[in-house]
């Protein structure tokens, strides 16, 4: 049951993803690049601080607001809706939870007004075992001096304040990991940006950094903290996730589904064949099942309870269910469906991303096998 408050802001997202996104999903799609004017939108709809407190620039709303945001926006653009996710579940989230005062202030406003973040945790070596990053990060003086890569890192090209984990100390394993921000005019190299399957249109890039030197009093926590705001922070990522998926579920059905009720075969809408109809409800069975797992999640991190189990049942779940409803959907259309002018195909292929990023379907079966194994041995 969603509050007045959250039935507004999902009302109110809807109308910006479906009059100011909507008409540039194809072209920033084929072109492969983001309009400058839907970031500006998103900071103008106040959508790129929505739990940041509002001495800081932000909405001060709810994580479950932030949710309904990624999934109205995923429902006309997946894009889009990963960008506001990243910047909101993992940047933003980093600031308010272990930034000092004084950082807060300095950072917060800017997320929240103009600038765009970047969580850069992903190299070229380490995946899913992400803590085998081979980033590393030595003091000289007052400053600290990065050197390494990155990859698969999101907003990257847009970003101008980026979250950068590096290895301090080797010998002490994932325990020397820790934090800095950085901004993209200290020397932030933006390299290689990926030609993708889907979600063209977020910005996918390789960081490199040589002698990247960044001020001491830019490190984020404590120093060797870095894996477990890295941990913490990815479970709430992947509730983000889910929502995404949710909503390009949502999409692709509410793109097909009338179509069917349109063409007629054999003398009436092929919509009304009992196959068919059995096709549809059972989808919007599980996208439903999906919605609930994903609010789910959000309300038990809201209220202070653990959600790791149930942030990978959501992930994992509604990832399943972009996938299948979304080529559903492109068969439930034929040969329109088929075709890049309906967009009906565009969500299909920005589902698969949902099975890979802030952690695989494996490893998010192997997180829910290991609460199950807890309880029950």
């Amino acid at each position: 049951m969603l509050t007045d408050e959250e039935q507004m802001l999902r009302e109110s997202v809807s109308r910006f993803a479906t009059e100011v996104v909507g008409p540039k999903v194809r072209e920033m799609d084929e072109q492969e690049m983001m309009d400058p004017e839907i970031i500006r939108g998103l900071f103008e709809q106040g959508l790129m601080g929505i739990e940041t407190p509002a001495d800081l620039g932000g909405a001060e709303s709810s994580f479950t607001s932030a949710i309904i945001a990624i999934e109205e926006l995923a429902k006309v653009d997946p894009s889009v809706s990963v960008l506001c996710d990243v910047h909101n579940t993992l940047v933003n989230t980093i600031f308010r939870k272990y930034a000092t005062k004084e950082q807060q202030e300095k950072w917060l406003p800017q997320l929240s007004e103009n600038k765009l973040g970047s969580f850069c945790l992903s190299e070229p070596a380490s995946g899913s075992d992400a803590f085998a990053l081979q980033t590393r990060a030595k003091k000289d003086g007052s400053d600290w001096v990065i050197n390494g890569s990155k990859m698969w890192i999101t907003n990257s090209y847009e970003a101008e304040i980026f979250l950068i984990f590096a290895n301090v100390d080797p010998s002490k394993g994932y325990k020397g990991i820790t934090c800095f921000v950085a901004t993209k005019d200290m020397g932030i190299q933006i390299a290689k940006k990926e030609q993708k399957l889907g979600i063209r249109a977020s910005s996918t890039c390789t960081l490199n950094f040589d002698d990247l030197r960044v001020p001491e009093e830019n490190v984020i926590g404590q120093v060797g903290q870095g894996y477990k705001i890295a941990i913490e922070i990815l479970n709430e990522g992947r509730v983000g996730i889910a929502a995404q998926m949710v909503g390009l579920a949502q999409g692709a059905f509410a793109k097909a589904v009338p179509y069917t009720y349109e063409r007629k075969q054999f003398g009436q809408p092929i919509g009304t064949f009992q196959a068919m109809q059995h096709q549809i409800a059972a989808a919007a069975t599980e996208i439903e099942t999906a919605r609930l797992l994903t609010y789910n999640a959000a309300r038990r991190k809201e209220n202070g309870l653990s959600f790791t189990k149930e942030a990978a049942m959501a992930k994992w779940w509604a990832s399943v269910v972009a996938q299948k409803v979304s080529g559903a959907a492109i068969e439930w259309a034929g040969g329109v469906g088929f075709t890049r002018e309906t967009g009906i195909e565009k969500y299909w292929r920005d589902s698969k991303i949902g099975a890979i990023y802030e952690g695989t379907s494996n490893i998010q079966l192997n997180t829910i096998a290991k609460f199950i194994q807890k309880e029950y041995s």
